[in-house]
């Protein structure tokens, strides 16, 4: 199982007690759907390996859980702060305008006054707020990737449909025009 294949569902934050029980802090929107959970992945050494829930309590989005093989402080300690990953299966399926970001790259991006604009190369996501990156020709465009600019995601024809705010996508077009005229011009 490589990390493709997978999403990062949280990391283990400390030892609890001392029989090598651990928590897991799940960076996912609704830590219930993961309340039954059997299987978990680590990343040691840039490896994904697999370790066997015993037992899984949630507290919120923390969940204190006894792994088999992990019965000691030490085994325990040895992979705190470790990564969690389970493969993208096991992802809730989403309807209507959500997404999970590894998903789009490669969707046409179609925006309500341009029409087609290009396709999503990734989705950036900083701290204040997640951006399309659009490949425009041999420019991109940077769209704020926010509920109120998204109108549907079309999963079958793999397009997601926009509507940018008024001049954000004339900024790039004209930008590129001008490079345009600047080279016919030399």
């Amino acid at each position: 199982m490589t990390k493709n294949e997978c999403f990062n569902l949280g990391y283990i934050s400390k030892r609890v007690g001392n029989f090598g029980e651990l928590a897991f802090v799940l960076d996912v929107d609704n830590p219930k759907s993961y309340q039954k959970l059997e299987t978990v992945f680590v990343e040691l050494n840039n490896t994904l390996v697999p370790f066997f829930i015993k037992k899984i309590q949630l507290r919120g989005n923390t969940a204190v859980v006894t792994i088999e093989g992990i019965d000691t402080i030490e085994k325990a300690e040895e992979i705190t702060k470790s990564s969690l990953y389970l493969p993208l299966e096991f992802l809730p399926k989403l309807i209507g305008k959500k997404f999970y970001f590894h998903e789009m790259p490669g969707y046409s991006v179609i925006d309500k006054t341009y029409g087609a604009i290009g396709i999503i190369e990734k989705i950036l996501d900083f701290p204040q707020q997640a951006i399309f990156q659009i490949k425009y020709g041999e420019h991109e465009i940077l769209i704020p990737a926010r509920d109120e600019f998204i109108i549907g995601v079309d999963r079958l024809k793999k397009q997601i449909e926009l509507d940018a705010p008024q001049g954000l996508i004339d900024i790039y077009i004209n930008q590129k025009e001008e490079n345009n005229s600047d080279e016919e011009n030399e």
